[in-house]
């Protein structure tokens, strides 16, 4: 979303703070439970996790999920059937590109890194699909078109 380039990065930024801090609450809840440090636990790795969402949206995500996406739906498709698209496949790649970042940091790359892996981004699909279209991408689309009307 957004006209321009800064209008753009805004909206990728405001999309990856909401989805970051809601993915952080999610896996510290999945390690440690809802406890009287979760606040506490989430702030700890909030900055870092951002950087690498932001860097792997950018960088990494968001043009092989636009490229994806329309290559399965025809300029004529409704715009909501565009977003879901859009939003599909850039769960996906933010989901393996973040679970990779999580599991690196909280395990390392040992003998059972795989299954961690794999479990991870299995537990992260399972919330970040319906957090992002039910909730994030709403949201962030209602306040960018308050921003940017």
């Amino acid at each position: 979303m957004g006209r321009n380039k800064k209008e753009a990065l805004v909206f990728t930024c405001m999309m990856c703070v909401l989805m970051v801090v809601g993915m952080s609450f999610y896996n510290v809840m999945l390690n440690t439970g809802l406890t009287h440090t979760l606040f506490r636990d989430v702030a700890i790795g909030l900055l870092p996790a951002l950087i690498v969402a932001l860097f792997c949206d950018v960088v990494i995500v968001s043009k092989s999920a636009k490229g994806l996406a329309f290559r399965l739906v025809k300029p004529a498709d409704p715009m909501i059937k565009k977003v879901l698209f859009i939003s599909f496949f850039m769960v996906c790649g933010m989901v393996l590109c973040m679970s990779l970042y999580g599991t690196l940091a909280h395990y390392g790359f040992g003998d059972n890194f795989l299954r961690h892996y794999l479990s991870t981004a299995g537990l992260n699909i399972i919330c970040a699909l319906p957090l992002q279209l039910i909730v994030v991408g709403p949201l962030t689309r209602f306040l960018f078109t308050r921003i940017y009307p």
